[in-house]
């Protein structure tokens, strides 16, 4: 693997008693993109706050090329992008000027500014719209402006803090397809998301966080490892299994767990083949299937696994 480019090292902080972040620790390579996930309060924001320095750690260290960074002015700041959840942007100023502003604060002008801003608003897709104010961008062009803006000083790495929260999927795929050409020019990502499928289609090493702790620091196929079942029965009924159907599906031979919501049952299998006595099973009580796929088990399954299944405030 190549040099580590970010050091988290034993990170924690407190609110009054409530422990938010609880001793995380994880690394970022050069070129890697990891994907930060975790339910609601798990402490992915509060992690993030503290590696791009807006947020004070209560104990532990962060690195960046060996260089430490702190909660207050630090030359090592420059090499990373942040791209917040909140817009940042100046919604009556032009895009074009928007960048150059964020241009300025790095202290880079001129001809420099001017080459690097058609750069970002070629990778972003709006260079035809660099005279346009955001005010007039939906909220997917917002989002890529943004994402342009953490750009413009050209940063060692980038942080991406549920980039795609509130866009349509048109503006998701756009907004993918520019991550994806970051990721192939060999730029370092944290990307953090609600959105199971972003991450998987995007990181190459995943960090699950929740109340505070890390669950799990490794790449996608060695999470799918932890997690017996490699492959998942979707079955849509006619009418909703009752529990003692689900309970009773759970101890077949195979199955690693099942689950229903409404008419839908899921079920989680060690291997293909134990599907056959799951269809069995649902022949024999008199059910009706209306529709069933397989699936290889995804990463929203092994989160859920992970975590708990419990709706979080």
């Amino acid at each position: 693997m190549a040099n580590v480019l970010l050091q988290v090292s034993h990170l924690s902080k407190s609110y009054g008693a409530r422990r938010a972040v609880d001793d995380v620790s994880f690394n970022v390579h050069a070129g890697q993109t990891v994907g930060l996930i975790g339910p609601n309060g798990a402490g992915k924001s509060t992690t993030v706050g503290m590696i791009v320095g807006l947020l004070r750690a209560d104990a532990g260290g962060i690195a960046l090329n060996g260089e430490a960074i702190t909660s207050g002015p630090c030359a090592v700041k420059r090499q990373i992008g942040f791209v917040p959840q909140d817009l940042a942007l100046y919604e009556d100023l032009p895009a074009r000027d928007n960048l150059l502003l964020f241009a300025a604060l790095y202290g880079i002008k001129g001809g420099e500014a001017k080459r690097r801003c058609d750069e970002v608003l070629d990778l972003v897709q709006l260079h035809d719209r660099a005279g346009d104010k955001p005010a007039a961008f939906s909220g997917g062009m917002k989002r890529r402006l943004n994402i342009a803006a953490a750009l413009m000083h050209d940063p060692a790495l980038l942080i991406l803090d549920e980039p795609t929260v509130g866009v349509d999927p048109q503006s998701r795929n756009a907004i993918f397809a520019t991550l994806e050409r970051l990721k192939g020019m060999g730029r370092s990502l944290i990307y953090t998301s609600h959105y199971m499928e972003e991450v998987e289609r995007l990181a190459d090493h995943i960090v699950i966080i929740d109340h505070g702790k890390v669950l799990a620091d490794e790449s996608p196929a060695a999470l799918h490892r932890r997690l017996p079942a490699q492959a998942a029965l979707r079955i849509e009924l006619a009418q909703a299994a009752p529990a003692t159907w689900i309970d009773a599906i759970a101890r077949l031979p195979g199955v690693s767990a099942a689950s229903t919501e409404g008419t839908q049952l899921d079920v989680l299998l060690g291997d293909g083949g134990a599907a056959l006595g799951v269809m069995g099973y649902l022949q024999a009580q008199g059910a009706e299937a209306l529709h069933f796929s397989t699936a290889r088990t995804k990463l929203e399954d092994i989160f859920l696994n992970l975590t708990g299944r419990s709706l979080r405030d």
